[in-house]
């Protein structure tokens, strides 16, 4: 099926989470016949989560599964380094560490305060210290605004400096670069660029236009044109630039990843004879919207690019990172050799492998605030409101519902899970489990001392009396989509089904908007403070 042709954009709509969008009959036919990746095909790891490598000298994408968009790599000696968009979510930019490239394990929380919602930061090193510069939306939480900062540290694992305001309210996606004679660039959306002082925390100048990115041609079906998130890498001779165009979202085929060369960091850029050297070109490929990449030589010495796509029928979990291979051409040129993404790839060779990612359990021991749980939309005072003691974590209430209670977050990566937590509420409180795409969007289940509550479509509904009064164990499965919740009077050891099912596959940035995922969590509001309890997650 070529997408290129404007007569087939119903059918570049196609997939599960697009019928939640309204696709009529002849289209839910369509979809039902799009072939679809086993969940089979990975290794398991912590709490049965899907990791990429497979252990027999090969991996299998997504190299971080569930949301890590517009991902920043830094390679630092033997060691790399790897941050994400948070938007939204705080403590936020999650440093994640490996050595081999296939195995990622959590470091820290780079970002403390809500400056805004963080849309693709860069993570570099320069003359032995770390930056972090970040572009971000002005949302309604006190204290934000719309504008691009600088974080700085001596040590990866932090702290980190406080945020300095940039003065860039009319760019995105900052491409830091250093030039032939030592001077010091951020690349920015839309072609443009501005020079930085010599110590990386303050810009010197307007931003000026420097690249007139490769257009598509007009026929493709894409989103838009938007050019961002530009990334500079130096090798041999060149000045590479890549780019993303096409739109992070929306038709499948639109986002793809283009290049450009220059001997020198003031241009002219050429552009590549091959563009678009990444691109989703039919609606049956495990990955779509593919962009935003960035390279970096591998521990082998091989070269690798890094960037992000959905996949295949799973809007919900939000745009994962990618690994594709890199083949340098005679004529000073690269590839991408990965074709669709669908297929093993063999692992660089060398660097330590390391258990990849984190458990989702908890049993509360301390809190992983940060590494592991994040706020949604968090007040200044946020972090005072959780606390462990005695393997509890301790939740104080906050608003009437999860639309206005920041809820704790966890980025769940497969395809079908099932979480489950004892919640204990205080007199006049209500708590719950539930999947949170934002505050108008989620879906859930919770309670107060007489009754249920449900969380449909970002709405509360009264359910049936509760006979467990302020404490129970409750289970929420999201089996593809197809969510269904059970409560427990006795600890766990049995289980009633709720009388309410749910469908979840429209819940996703292609509906809602804001590029985020749907995300299981705990929220706590009304009155007092709420307890959890031996909290478990598996993957299906």
């Amino acid at each position: 099926m070529d997408l290129s042709r404007r007569d087939t954009i119903g059918a570049a709509l196609l997939g599960g989470a697009g019928l939640a969008a309204g696709a009529g009959p002849a289209a839910a036919a369509l979809a039902a016949q799009a072939p679809r990746a086993p969940a089979s095909g990975w290794r398991r790891g912590h709490d049965n989560q899907r990791v990429p490598d497979l252990g027999n000298g090969f991996f299998l994408n997504p190299l971080m599964s569930g949301d890590h968009p517009d991902p920043t790599i830094l390679k630092d000696g033997r060691d790399y380094y790897m941050t994400f968009s948070t938007f939204d979510s705080y403590p936020g930019l999650v440093i994640w560490h490996s050595q081999d490239l296939v195995n990622w394990q959590p470091l820290n929380a780079a970002l403390t305060r809500n400056i805004g919602s963080v849309w693709a930061p860069e993570l570099i090193k320069h003359k032995g210290r770390y930056y972090l510069y970040i572009p971000t939306k002005k949302t309604d939480a006190p204290g934000t605004k719309t504008t691009s900062w600088v974080i700085w540290t001596d040590d990866i694992r932090g702290p980190w400096s406080d945020p300095v305001d940039l003065d860039l309210p009319s760019h995105i996606d900052p491409g830091h670069a250093v030039g032939e004679d030592g001077s010091r660039w951020l690349f920015l959306s839309g072609g443009d660029r501005v020079r930085l002082t010599d110590d990386g925390l303050a810009t010197v100048g307007k931003p000026e236009h420097v690249y007139d990115p490769w257009r598509y041609p007009e026929d493709w079906v894409v989103e838009g044109f938007a050019p961002e998130g530009p990334k500079i890498t130096r090798h041999g001779d060149y000045f590479y630039l890549i780019t993303a165009v096409g739109g992070t979202a929306g038709p499948p085929t639109g986002h793809m990843v283009i290049a450009a060369r220059s001997r020198s960091i003031n241009g002219p850029w050429e552009n590549h004879p091959a563009n678009p050297l990444v691109r989703t070109t039919s609606a049956a490929e495990k990955w779509w919207s593919r962009g935003h990449a960035t390279l970096v030589e591998g521990p082998d010495g091989g070269w690798w690019t890094v960037y992000h796509g959905f996949e295949n029928g799973f809007w919900t979990l939000g745009r994962q990172t990618l690994l594709d291979r890199v083949e340098w051409t005679p004529d000073g040129w690269f590839r991408m050799t990965g074709g669709d993404l669908s297929q093993p790839i063999a692992k660089p060779k060398g660097g330590r492998a390391v258990p990849h990612g984190q458990p989702l359990s908890d049993d509360f021991r301390t809190l992983k605030l940060g590494s592991k749980w994040n706020f949604f939309k968090p007040g200044p005072d946020e972090k005072d409101r959780v606390r462990t003691q005695n393997n509890t974590l301790l939740f104080r209430a906050r608003g009437k519902a999860p639309s206005d209670s920041s809820p704790l977050l966890l980025i769940a990566g497969d395809q079908g899970y099932r979480f489950e937590c004892d919640v204990e509420i205080a007199p006049g409180g209500t708590a719950g489990l539930i999947l949170f795409y934002d505050e108008r969007l989620y879906a859930g289940l919770g309670f107060d001392e007489t009754r249920f509550v449900t969380h449909q479509y970002g709405i509360e509904r009264g359910r049936p009396a509760n006979p467990h009064g302020r404490r129970m164990r409750m289970r929420v499965t999201n089996d593809r989509h197809i969510v269904t919740y059970d409560t427990s009077g006795d600890g766990g050891r049995t289980w009633k089904r709720f009388d309410r099912g749910m469908e979840v596959s429209g819940y996703h940035h292609n509906v809602r908007g804001g590029f985020l995922m749907l995300r299981p969590g705990l929220y706590s509001a009304g009155a007092g403070e709420a307890k959890f309890r031996n909290f478990k997650f598996e993957a299906l």
